[in-house]
């Protein structure tokens, strides 16, 4: 069981001028990051929640761009707070002779309850979001390592190792599945960049679960 909590906060470059508004209907932006919410395994797994900072820029149409976390908890809760940020593109309404150098920011609050979260110290959890960060080096010189592959750029003789990162960090078939579960859940709420990202990850893990899907989305 998950529990997320969004604030939202409009910081302009020019001052607090007339704001952007953003329109889905009966929506409003929390119940839509809300709803749309995929909350990270890493994250749910070892109870980590915290807040994210987004921030971006609006063109003239509402679509969103320039975004990047500018102050995250440190594990995938980035990526996720990024994704919903972005899916929003496209459902601002922006006021008349609205600047599109206006710096946007989205404090988005993620915690997580249950699977015995009240029991864990602030110590465990630290410890945890520390472990991801250290995994995150060690997952991008496997990741680097199947892209150079892919284009014959690999080092002769490195893949055993690299297999053997891919063990001790328990990337293997199970994993992929839940990355491809994710992705398709991402593809049922339109986010097709986010699905993809997932689906491109189980490619450059080395394994062919995803081709299916990256043929038929990702293209």
């Amino acid at each position: 069981m998950k529990k997320l909590l969004v604030f939202f906060l409009f910081l302009s470059l020019g001052g607090m001028a007339q704001q952007p508004v953003f329109r889905t209907g009966k929506h409003t932006l929390e119940s839509f990051l809300a709803s749309n919410t995929v909350y990270p395994a890493y994250s749910r797994q070892n109870c980590i929640g915290g807040t994210v900072v987004v921030a971006f820029k609006l063109d003239k149409k509402g679509d969103v761009f320039s975004s990047r976390v500018v102050r995250g908890v440190g594990t995938d809760l980035d990526d996720e707070a990024l994704r919903l940020v972005r899916m929003t593109r496209g459902k601002w309404s922006l006021p008349a002779g609205f600047d599109t150098t206006t710096l946007v920011s989205v404090p988005v609050n993620f915690k997580v309850s249950g699977a015995n979260c009240d029991q864990k110290s602030v110590a465990e959890i630290r410890q945890a979001i520390q472990a991801y960060r250290n995994e995150q080096e060690l997952t991008n010189a496997v990741l680097n390592y199947y892209r150079n592959k892919e284009q014959g750029k690999a080092p002769a003789g490195e893949e055993q190792r690299i297999r053997s990162i891919q063990q001790e960090l328990g990337y293997d078939d199970e994993y992929y599945d839940q990355r491809i579960s994710a992705g398709l859940k991402k593809i049922k709420q339109g986010d097709h960049e986010g699905a993809c990202e997932d689906f491109r990850f189980v490619k450059y893990m080395g394994s062919s679960k995803a081709d299916t899907h990256l043929e038929k989305y990702c293209r």
